[in-house]
């Protein structure tokens, strides 16, 4: 490989760790947080409201501003955005001050889904130009930094160090990835867009036969589906063991790095099943695993089981989301809007489940609450089968 296409490989795959690094230490820190702020369980589900705001914004706004300005300057103010973000979350929790956590995760929020968008071009461009399989990497990348997060979120909880201080370490370390990586992605602009770029009365009418196309429905509905189990367990999941299973913090925290230990997992692994299986039974069978794992996690007042059933539904998360998208730009002609629809369905579930959970698990538990999410699974196991398409049995990963 040349050695200008190695150095930003590798320097993508350093920034794809950074978001999934530091969404993991403010996960594995809720509970302390929460106290810190002598919150509620509704306001919790208000302060998350922040990086699910910041998301949707940053996602809807990212594709307009990468052809308008390149990859890199979005690369830059995405990635700066969640480093900066992430001693303001601390300061936030240490000084009782629920909107400036809100804040803090709005940048968070804001920078992931500006950044994302200008990162999956940047991987594609570096895919094609060395013809073998980036992205899929790139994305495990992400899962790798929930692990290494999270596993750190145990060793400082454990040690009581202050959220103060933990959040500012990260946001220190993710710094200095930062400058090391990023002089190494590509200058080069996109293309400006042009007067023929516009949508015309024929592209409006086929988005409109788009949005009314059973297959890219049902996908949705999928999508829908597994991101609202995926934000469920990243927003909720060491809370849901601290108050509905009543584990030490630490072992709240220990069982989210399981969850994204399985997460990882499946993403690194799972490209040989959906080739050997195909989308449909892939997507059915992770469907069918979110749904045991979460009903372990609801019914069983078992600790233990509890804390192993987050594997299945780690696993069953894993696949649902990415192997979706790639379903959807399969399922039929203009694959590229195909694919930004059942995207912005999937960041809506991101933006609507963590307030939705937060304000059910105040009127009865959180334990509870995750039934939302577990019947919206179960109706994903059902949809999947009819997601299959006559061409390609298989895609290609996305996150």
């Amino acid at each position: 490989m040349d050695p200008v296409l190695a150095r930003r490989r590798l320097a993508l795959f350093a920034l794809f760790f950074i978001p999934g690094l530091g969404i993991a230490s403010w996960v594995t820190r809720t509970p302390a947080i929460r106290d810190l702020l002598e919150a509620s369980t509704a306001e919790m589900g208000l302060v998350l409201f922040g990086l699910s705001a910041g998301s949707m914004i940053g996602i809807l706004a990212s594709g307009p501003l990468v052809s308008r300005l390149g990859v890199r300057p979005l690369i830059i103010i995405g990635t700066a955005l969640i480093v900066v973000s992430l001693p303001a979350i601390g300061f936030g929790g240490a000084w009782g001050g629920s909107f400036i956590v809100a804040g803090g995760l709005f940048l968070f929020g804001l920078g992931m889904g500006g950044g994302e968008i200008a990162m999956n071009v940047e991987g594609a461009d570096v895919e094609e130009a060395i013809g073998r399989p980036v992205l899929p990497a790139l994305h495990g990348c992400f899962s790798l930094g929930t692990v290494v997060g999270a596993s750190a979120g145990i060793v400082f909880t454990a040690l009581d160090v202050s959220v103060t201080w933990h959040l500012a370490s990260v946001g220190a370390v993710t710094a200095v990835i930062f400058v090391l990586a990023i002089r190494h992605v590509t200058p080069r602009p996109l293309p400006r867009p042009t007067a023929s770029d516009e949508p015309s009365a024929l592209e409006q009418g086929r988005l409109r036969d788009l949005l009314t196309d059973g297959r890219l429905i049902l996908i949705g509905v999928i999508i829908l589906a597994m991101a609202f189990a995926e934000g469920t367990a990243n927003d909720w999941l060491p809370l849901v063991m601290v108050d509905g299973h009543n584990l030490d913090p630490a072992f709240g925290s220990a069982v989210y790095a399981v969850f994204a230990a399985s997460m990882t997992i499946g993403r690194f692994a799972g490209g040989p099943f959906i080739e050997r299986f195909g989308r449909p039974a892939v997507l059915c069978v992770s469907a069918i695993s979110g749904v045991a794992g979460l009903a372990v996690v609801i019914f069983a007042d078992n600790q233990i089981a509890a804390g192993a059933a987050v594997i299945l539904w780690g696993l069953g998360a894993s696949l649902g989301f990415p192997v979706a998208l790639s379903a959807a730009g399969a399922s039929g002609s203009n694959p590229a809007t195909r694919v930004s629809i059942a995207a912005t369905v999937g960041y809506i579930a991101f933006l609507v489940g963590p307030p939705l959970l937060g304000f059910l698990g105040e009127h009865f538990d959180l334990r509870t609450a995750l039934i939302a999410p577990m019947i919206l699974v179960a109706i994903a196991a059902f949809a999947a089968p009819y997601i299959s398409t006559p061409s390609t049995r298989f895609a290609r990963r996305q996150h």
